[in-house]
């Protein structure tokens, strides 16, 4: 049996990262198993890229630019929400690969930014061959955007109505002219796609990302001074590809730091702020603790160290799937803070290994953080984290699922 994995980068993005480790879930589990995207950064002999030159690095990326305008220009000028759309108008025709050739399964997962537009999608139908569809957020399951949660507006002009109107019914088109199995990371995904007009009658069903807990583990000693971070302090840990990212909620997490100084001055005196990932303008003149910005970490090992330096992870996301971040927190026994949004209330089991805040109340993520610092067996805690990623979410388990999904659709 013959996999071949379809993404638009290799490794940057959640939606990246998650293929990348089913792919090494897959190989280790005895699946042949390849990935192929535009953007490869490894040496990885098993991902192979489509820019394999100069020129078609630069057409790739005109491709990617065309769509970006025409979603400029259709919505309005509307800069906000760019990057929060896809219309796949134009990508690349993969139909004729060797590799897609060789493949028993086509599997895809993020594809959008130029990648693989619909018709390209289409063309990949003709060679029938079965296609898994792994979503990472609504795209294939909506009209162009990826979250809808937080867009009443996404269809308050001509442009984004057309657009939307115009994408959903050739999607609607490529759905009924070849069967295909949608895998959702997160039931809370599921459930939406279920209910979509575009997706309700596929076939549809929920298996998690999953992750190698020999790489995110807990580290029995110390590892701040190697990020030189102070060793008597309670460390947050907030991070994201772009930290400044309003959907990342980043003002609720400032709003329940103040309320912590308000209401519980004693322990916010002791807190102090750890951020990773893309900071696109100053925030520390936001927060009232200290700050430690560490950059982007891409090292595997650094992240892993990093998470074993803090007290606890906290994210203020307002649209999530099933994070990588709370995921890798928990492997490595750090118990998480979330709002109850998407895939968070299945993989954070309220005040058993974190806290689920209600959503977009700054004050009950304040008391989620203090429930975790304040919380009477840490090593219980803990321990609790690494069980439900162990037995959720290792590759083994994981990796069973989707052979299993493999099986039954290579037998129709």
């Amino acid at each position: 049996m013959k996999i071949l994995i379809l993404n638009t980068s290799e490794m940057v993005g959640g939606a990246a990262i998650a293929a990348n480790r089913l792919m090494k879930a897959l190989n280790k589990n005895g699946v042949n198993t390849k990935m192929l995207v535009r953007d490869k950064l490894s040496t990885d002999e098993n991902v192979y890229t489509v820019n394999s030159s100069w020129i078609k690095r630069k057409l790739n990326f005109m491709r990617f630019l065309w769509e970006r305008l025409i979603l400029f220009l259709l919505t309005g000028f509307d800069r906000k929400n760019l990057f929060r759309a896809s219309i796949a108008n134009t990508g690349i025709d993969i139909s004729k690969y060797l590799l897609v050739y060789e493949a028993d399964i086509i599997h895809l997962h993020w594809i959008n930014h130029g990648f693989l537009s619909l018709k390209d999608i289409s063309k990949l139908q003709k060679l029938n061959k079965p296609i898994v569809w792994t979503m990472h957020d609504m795209w294939p399951c909506s009209g162009i955007y990826h979250h809808v949660k937080n867009l009443p507006f996404y269809t308050d002009t001509w442009g984004k109505r057309w657009l939307t109107k115009h994408t959903s019914k050739k999607k609607k088109e490529i759905y009924k002219s070849h069967r295909i199995s949608f895998v959702c990371c997160s039931h809370w995904l599921e459930e939406e796609a279920k209910k979509s007009i575009l997706t309700k009658s596929q076939n549809i069903l929920c298996i998690p990302n999953p992750i190698d807990t020999t790489i995110f583990h807990q580290i029995n000693h110390s590892t701040r001074n190697e990020f030189g971070l102070p060793e008597n302090k309670i460390l947050l840990l907030f991070g994201a590809l772009n930290v400044t990212d309003k959907q990342k909620g980043i003002n609720y997490l400032i709003n329940s730091l103040f309320f912590l100084e308000k209401e519980f001055p004693h322990l916010h005196k002791n807190i102090e702020l750890v951020v990773f990932g893309q900071v696109k303008s100053d925030i520390h003149s936001l927060f009232n603790v200290p700050i430690h910005p560490i950059g982007y970490l891409r090292d595997p090992k650094q992240i892993v160290r990093l998470y074993n330096a803090v007290n606890l992870f906290v994210t203020s996301s307002l649209e999530e799937n099933l994070p990588n971040t709370i995921m890798e927190s928990m492997a490595c026994g750090i118990p998480c803070v979330g709002f109850r949004i998407g895939g968070i209330p299945e993989m954070i089991d309220h005040k058993k290994n974190g806290y689920v805040s209600e959503y977009k109340n700054a004050e009950d993520l304040a008391n989620g953080i203090k429930w975790i610092i304040e919380h009477p067996n840490p090593k219980k805690l803990s321990e609790a984290c690494i069980n439900k990623v162990k037995s959720h979410y290792s590759e083994d388990i994981v990796a069973r699922q989707y052979i299993d999904l493999y099986e039954s659709v290579l037998k129709k």
